[in-house]
């Protein structure tokens, strides 16, 4: 079996080297894994960081078009039998990887989502603000859905292969409205979904966190553009 590991980057020179070395480090036995780095025009070095690293696919935009833009390229270029998304700024960890993947190759499941809520493991704590937008949203987006999610906003979402294929050519957010779109999308094929508990390193604005309050606002729309007009 084969994992497509998709990284879409965007000036985070200080994390992705070593973000790439977790991947490459996270134990899956029987699973070859195929990471693929969409870097979306960065500016302050990514690129050069990317160029250098071996045993992955570099797949370089010429301008910023935002995280929707660089994860509907991956899944475009992809072809494991399951894929994720892996942010670059070492706030998701691969380590947890065989719980994510464990419900899909068991059968079970044909989308798993990483929950940074249903979970034990470790999980810094950071915004209240931010915790209300997540749960609001989650339960705005649930309300759509009719599923019953615990963290739709997670950066953490598996699919199946046949999944994937069927999403990539229907995709169309740009930034992070992509989260919404995935979710809504998935719950109209009818697919089995499932959630799996994650640990979460969250980093704050100093450490370069770029989603904010116009984001948020933004999934408001995406959550009934999705769910209604597409």
């Amino acid at each position: 079996m084969k994992l497509s590991i998709i990284i879409p980057v965007y000036n985070e020179a200080r994390t992705v080297g070593e973000m790439i070395r977790r991947v490459k480090n996270a134990d899956l036995p029987g699973i070859e894994k195929e990471i693929i780095a969409v870097d979306d025009g960065s500016t302050d070095g990514t690129r050069e960081i990317l160029e250098k690293t071996r045993g992955i696919k570099n797949i370089f935009h010429k301008e910023n078009t935002g995280k929707g833009g660089a994860v509907r390229t991956g899944f475009s270029e992809a072809s494991g039998d399951f894929l994720i998304i892996q942010d670059a700024d070492l706030e998701y960890d691969p380590r947890d990887y065989q719980a994510l993947l464990q419900p899909l190759v068991e059968g079970c499941a044909d989308v798993v989502f990483g929950s940074r809520f249903l979970t034990g493991k470790p999980h810094r704590v950071l915004y209240f603000h931010h915790y209300l937008a997540n749960v609001f949203l989650t339960f705005l987006s649930n309300l759509f859905t009719n599923l019953n999610l615990t963290d739709m906003e997670t950066g953490y979402k598996v699919f199946s292969k046949e999944v994937y294929k069927k999403l990539a050519p229907q995709l169309q957010s740009k930034r992070f409205g992509i989260e919404p779109e995935l979710t809504a999308r998935a719950a109209k094929l009818g697919v089995r979904i499932y959630e799996v508990g994650i640990s979460y390193y969250g980093r704050g604005y100093r450490a370069g966190k770029k989603i904010n309050w116009e984001d948020g606002l933004a999934a408001i729309w995406h959550i009934i553009k999705f769910n209604i007009f597409s």
